[in-house]
């Protein structure tokens, strides 16, 4: 799933369920005006004994979540002593990734476990391996934090040394005791003090530089030291963190341990509880009731990251930056939810439509009392996460009039998705009906031939699958008809789903723009065009390498005693079929390989794609499908790689990325960061020196003609086109500019391209220039190279030949 690889955001406005109550065992304080939490509270987390115990209905869960796995599962393998070894592994890596919780008398004490879960599960309905575990880590970790809270009272932090850490043990051993475990705690909280160290040192050189005095924190009382403030918010988030894992029951254990089980199968079959299936649900439709809020967790706080049309924004009381500390159904009571796990807190907020939630919030403003505000929930579309399309308008390199080229940006393969039944997926989505990825481009596409676009890039370079069928529907707007994929089943039998619609939404030149987030069915639609020979591949060294179909299968359909929405089993994600392309080639671990094939951090960084993951399928090939190869890019494809390598060679962004990609190598070649303070400041001051040069490169650039009018689905539907973008500065006028590249944020170093934290420049962010897209800006060079070089006054189509009479306009 590629979600794996970009930073979450939830929704406060997803689902439509009911409120979940919250456990017994854990009591509700009530904050007060600045939302602080009692000390007394995590003092009794740390000390007080954690228990959990699995539910009456677990171990009927995890039975049949074993079953299906065995019967259902592609590969047919039986829950045996070989998958318990690899279940038992997995369970505490899941729990503990970085080794550094879990000693070596913890693994001893639970060995018997190893070759055992099979048949307690199988024959005993049996889970209470998965609470015992589970009850051990929290045990360490409140070992750790009470550990690291003294840790910060009484040590005296220097950074003067040449001591260096590693920061990545997933390769490394669990520590053999206590002692050894203290130890590593000891260097992660170092790393994290002077972390935060650092970062103050920014923020008080940015400071100064905009003339402009820090905001103060919100603290009652004479101002901290730095050194206190360091202390405290370290504290506070160690705290946080213990009170995420001691407020888990025993549904949010069984979602885990039994997502590990799945995961020994292969990397993308998973156990949904009832509200990850509703979330998931909702990620499919682009639709949900709510309050219409992001939020994201930020110091125990669920803070409003953006306001979205709905309930929140017209109360007009609600501002982005606003923080909720408590949450209530109707007129029932108040439940605190400063530190709640995020997660816990969006349940309680969203809920069915028409109903009503009371939120306490302590507005944005420092200076603002707490205030209750009273929404009715309502559907809220989630606009941004659909299609749209811009229009590039540049100089025609002919002379001729202006030459206008479509982008199409398609995050996901979406569509209606119930909370129910059986689904089938090519990634993580459901099945299609009213809301259609499919309906949505084709009116996009119409606009475009509208306005009299010369060629058309679908950008699928952050789409990680969706709906299989969707897939197929969108790939036929671009072919007459004919296979788009095989489907091959556990027992080799193999199902081509064809394109059956003749009709042709879009004839001309295109361009796919993949990358290595490009996924599941993002790769279906690239790997068919790329065997009709219909549209020219751009993009990184492969795509992602999802070449598997899943299944998403209710499990109260299977279970004979009755259910409610209080007691739903969940559902089991499965992985069912392998797809391939036309040609028969699978993109399982290999993806598709672009025609053209452009610089990136990705080509080398070994982390991203299927490969990286646990237990991915194999690659193979099976007969190739009966197809017509429409050959419409090989005539010209030993041309186009010559132009753009060319380009790629001068071009000053194209400088920067193999800047940052010596950069990663460096640094994937030294496991260990360093704790020297003066060293660490010189290594920021570089990178901020090399960030500043490319903006001020940027900004020198001379400033060019091109235009961009950006289209919703909405100003599809209008006629002619919205203003042009503004352009702010000579590089927004590029072909085209990318506001973020938040894939990145995972990777162990930041490229230039993205702000490192804690590094500023000197020019407010109005005087920066925005990010170019280097990877669009190519393909839209490409593109015009392919229009350029087709035969004079024809019209590149989808037939095997030349056909000048093809009406782009046509309805289907």
């Amino acid at each position: 799933m590629i979600q794996r690889f970009f930073l979450g955001v939830f929704l406060a406005i997803w689902g439509c369920t009911s409120v979940l109550p919250l456990s017994a065992a854990d009591p509700v304080s009530t904050p007060d005006q600045s939302g602080a939490k009692p000390a007394s509270e995590s003092q009794d987390r740390i000390t007080k004994p954690f228990h959990v115990t699995p539910g009456p209905m677990d171990g009927n869960i995890a039975f049949l979540t074993a079953k299906l796995l065995e019967k259902l599962h592609y590969l047919q393998q039986p829950f045996n002593e070989a998958v318990s070894i690899k279940f038992f592994d997995h369970y505490l890596e899941a729990l503990d990734p970085q080794h550094v919780h879990f000693i070596q008398s913890d693994l001893s004490e639970f060995e018997h476990y190893r070759t055992n879960l099979n048949r307690l599960i199988k024959k005993e309905d049996d889970t209470r391996p998965s609470c015992e575990i589970f009850e051990r880590f929290v045990q360490r970790l409140q070992q750790r934090v009470a550990y690291v809270t003294e840790m910060l009272k009484t040590e005296n932090f220097t950074f003067d040394t040449d001591e260096r850490i590693t920061i990545n043990r997933r390769e490394m051993p669990y520590p053999k005791d206590i002692e050894e475990a203290k130890g590593l705690w000891r260097d992660r909280v170092r790393f994290e003090y002077l972390q935060e160290k650092l970062a103050k040192l920014d923020a008080r050189k940015k400071a100064q530089t905009s003339k402009k005095s820090a905001v103060p924190s919100r603290t009652e009382g004479k101002p901290k030291s730095e050194a206190e403030e360091i202390v405290k918010t370290l504290t506070d988030r160690y705290h946080r963190t213990l009170r995420t894992f001691t407020d888990w029951d025993n549904e949010d254990v069984l979602q885990i341990y039994l997502t590990t089980l799945a995961h020994v199968y292969d990397p993308h079959s998973d156990y949904y509880n009832h509200v990850q299936l509703e979330s998931f649900a909702i990620a499919m439709n682009l639709s949900l009731f709510g309050i219409g809020a992001e939020l994201v967790s930020e110091d125990g706080y669920c803070k409003i990251r953006k306001l979205l049309p709905g309930p929140a924004s017209k109360s007009k009381e609600i501002k982005e930056n606003d923080r909720i500390i408590a949450v209530a159904q109707g007129a029932q009571p108040f439940v605190d939810v400063v530190d709640m796990s995020l997660t816990k807190a969006v349940q309680l907020i969203r809920g069915p439509k028409g109903t009503e939630v009371r939120l306490k919030i302590i507005p944005a403003l420092a200076d603002s009392a707490v205030k209750e505000v009273r929404l009715k929930r309502d559907e809220i579309k989630l606009d941004d996460q659909a299609a749209k399309a811009k229009i590039i308008e540049l100089p025609n390199p002919t002379g001729a009039q202006t030459l206008r080229l479509g982008v199409i940006d398609l995050p996901s393969f979406y569509a209606q998705f119930d909370v129910g039944g059986k689904r089938e997926l090519a990634g993580d989505g459901g099945v299609s009906a009213p809301k259609s990825t499919t309906a949505d481009v084709l009116q996009l596409l119409k606009k475009l031939n509208q306005e009299n676009v010369s060629g058309v890039i679908l950008d699928l370079r952050h789409n990680g699958g969706g709906s299989l069928e969707e897939a197929i529907k969108l790939t036929g707007l671009f072919i007459k008809d004919g296979p788009v994929v095989q489907v091959r089943n556990y027992d080799g039998t193999v199902q081509p789903d064809d394109d059956t619609d003749p009709a042709i939404a879009y004839g001309g030149p295109l361009v796919v723009l993949t990358s290595k987030f490009s996924a599941s069915a993002s790769e279906i639609v690239a790997g068919a065009l790329q065997d009709y020979g219909r549209a020219l591949i751009v993009g990184d060294a492969s795509t992602h390498g999802k070449g598997t179909v899943q299944s998403v299968n209710q499990l109260s359909a299977y279970l004979t005693r009755p259910n409610s929405p209080t007691n739903d089993p969940g559902a089991l994600k499965l992985t069912i079929k392998k797809f391939y392309r036309p040609s028969g080639v699978s993109t399982q671990l290999k993806g598709v390989i672009p025609d053209i094939v452009l610089p990136s951090v990705f080509n080398d960084y070994k982390e991203i794609g299927e490969a990286a993951l646990d237990n991915p399928l194999t690659n193979d090939v099976i007969k190739s499908a009966a197809y017509d190869r429409l050959n419409l890019v090989e005539p010209f494809l030993k041309d186009l790689r010559q132009h753009s390598v060319q380009r790629v060679a001068v071009e000053r962004e194209y400088d920067y990325v193999r800047e940052d990609i010596q950069q990663y190598k460096k640094l994937q070649a030294d496991k260990t960061v360093s704790l020297n303070q003066t060293q660490r400041i010189k290594e920021k001051e570089q990178l901020e020196a090399r960030q500043k040069s490319r903006e001020n490169e940027r900004k020198a650039r001379k400033e060019t003609p091109e235009k961009i009018y950006e289209i919703s689905l909405k100003q599809a539907a209008l006629p002619g086109l919205p203003p042009p973008v503004q352009k702010t500065n000579s590089a927004s006028a590029k072909l085209s500019i990318s506001s973020t590249n938040s894939e990145l944020a995972e990777l162990k170093f930041q490229p230039a391209e993205t702000a490192a934290p804690g590094v500023v420049s000197e020019d407010s962010d109005e005087d920066k220039p925005p990010v170019v897209d280097a990877s669009l800006i190519e393909a839209e060079h490409i593109l015009v190279d392919y229009i350029g070089l087709l035969p004079k006054g024809d019209i590149l189509t989808a037939g095997n030949k030349p056909d000048s009479n093809l009406d782009l306009n046509r309805k289907n």
